[in-house]
């Protein structure tokens, strides 16, 4: 894709380019939600149950994606300029063991017999709840550590450059998916900014197939209609 507008980077309160910004406050959002749905599930209602787990997988697909994305684009660039991110590997070598694992409770849930259904959805819900806990402490550690050195050793153009490879490597029905679950988790004026310059720089019908199937859908009516007037939509 070389349309040059970003899916994830919103300015930082020191107008420079955060790589970090939407697509944290988008997983933060996604995993919370994710987290009270679990904690409220009827996991013997297996009908009702394979829906949140398929949200869940879903979810877990985009972290493993994100870790990725950030390994193959971030950290390599860091370290052609000599910084460390020997910290960050190690953590994303835990995210990695913990996806394998929440995978294999998910499984045990799915084989369970009936009568053990609860319990080994509560195991799901307490191994999702420490791996959201160890990834909220992450992102923050990326936000107040690895952005600033990022900032440090790299332009704001290089860091979108970095932004553009990795939307470069996605497939689209996985922008897609991120665009979903960072449009509700943004704030207006970052909304506006993001899909404003997708409306400028996008070709026309994929900035229209992003409004009908990831923004109209995560936004409430009062939400989508003050977007629609910042962008000037046509109805």
């Amino acid at each position: 894709m070389s349309h040059e507008f970003s899916l994830t980077s919103i300015p930082d309160l020191n107008g420079r380019y955060d790589i970090y910004g939407a697509i944290h406050k988008g997983l933060r959002k996604a995993g919370c939600d994710l987290l009270g749905r679990l904690a409220t599930a009827d996991f013997h209602n297996a009908e009702e149950a394979v829906f949140l787990i398929g949200d869940l997988r879903n979810y877990l697909m985009l972290a493993a994606s994100h870790v990725s994305h950030e390994d193959d684009h971030i950290h390599v660039a860091l370290a052609a300029k000599g910084v460390s991110t020997v910290t960050l590997d190690e953590q994303h070598d835990d995210h990695r063991t913990a996806f394998r694992e929440l995978e294999e409770l998910i499984v045990a849930w799915e084989k369970a017999w009936p009568l053990h259904k609860a319990a080994c959805g509560r195991k799901l819900y307490l191994a999702f709840a420490a791996y959201i806990a160890d990834d909220f402490a992450h992102m923050h550690e990326e936000e107040t550590v690895t952005g600033p050195l990022l900032w440090r050793n790299f332009t704001d153009n290089e860091i979108l450059g970095i932004e553009m490879d990795i939307i470069a490597s996605l497939p689209p029905e996985k922008s897609m998916a991120f665009m979903r679950i960072m449009i509700p988790a943004i704030n207006p004026a970052e909304r506006a900014a993001l899909l404003g310059a997708m409306k400028k720089d996008a070709p026309p019908e994929i900035f229209q197939a992003v409004i009908d199937f990831a923004v109209r859908p995560g936004l409430s009516a009062i939400d989508f209609a003050q977007l629609a007037d910042a962008l000037k939509l046509v109805a």
